[in-house]
């Protein structure tokens, strides 16, 4: 799994973040952003609830040095710990560095695309994957009735992704689309559904 660290505005956005357990290169490299001159708070945002693994552990490395902010969909508020507070995402609402969060699926899934417009950025958690130099939608259908799901309740809730001005896809899984981001979503939505087992 990837995770990313986004500079640029007074807040360095950390996507998903992920410490190793042989965290040795990390911390340092992640110190030296947080102790940069423009860094004036920290923003977590976790994509997904299954990404939430490290979001405590940065949360409380940082949170005596600057204002630590985390995230996510309600449902990870009890992954975190009493010590770390959560800000629930709702699309639509105002977030730091301008970002804004967008809800998938229907019905709703606990995944939350996050765009960063200072990056021209898009993150996602798992419905998007990189394979084979490519972006895909990570999404297992049957032939039957999840096929007819997918085309026709989850796709819609990805299209108007397009219409930001993306330039980078950030995804969690496999090489993100740095610089050709955007052309990249259009064609995975234009494109068959990716799986494990279609792999």
């Amino acid at each position: 799994m990837a995770s990313f660290a986004v500079t640029g505005a007074p807040e360095l956005i950390l996507i998903d973040p992920l410490a190793p357990a042989d965290a040795e290169a990390l911390w340092p490299a992640l110190d030296r952003l947080v102790e940069a001159r423009e860094t004036q708070a920290i923003a977590l945002f976790v994509t997904i609830h299954y990404h939430v693994r490290s979001v405590a552990k940065v949360h409380r490395r940082y949170r005596d040095r600057l204002p630590v902010s985390v995230h996510g969909h309600p449902s990870i508020a009890d992954s975190l710990g009493r010590d770390v507070p959560l800000d629930p995402i709702e699309p639509g609402e105002s977030l730091p560095a301008g970002a804004r969060a967008f809800a998938i699926g229907s019905p709703r899934r606990r995944e939350t695309p996050i765009y960063l417009p200072h990056r021209k950025a898009l993150a996602f958690g798992d419905a998007v994957v990189g394979v084979g130099g490519e972006l895909q939608v990570w999404e297992d259908t049957d032939g039957g009735r999840r096929d007819d799901w997918y085309r026709n309740r989850f796709l819609p809730t990805l299209r108007p992704l397009l219409e930001l001005d993306t330039e980078h896809v950030l995804v969690t899984h496999g090489p993100p689309a740095v610089g050709n981001g955007g052309e990249q979503l259009a064609a995975a939505l234009r494109a068959p559904p990716w799986n494990l087992r279609t792999a």
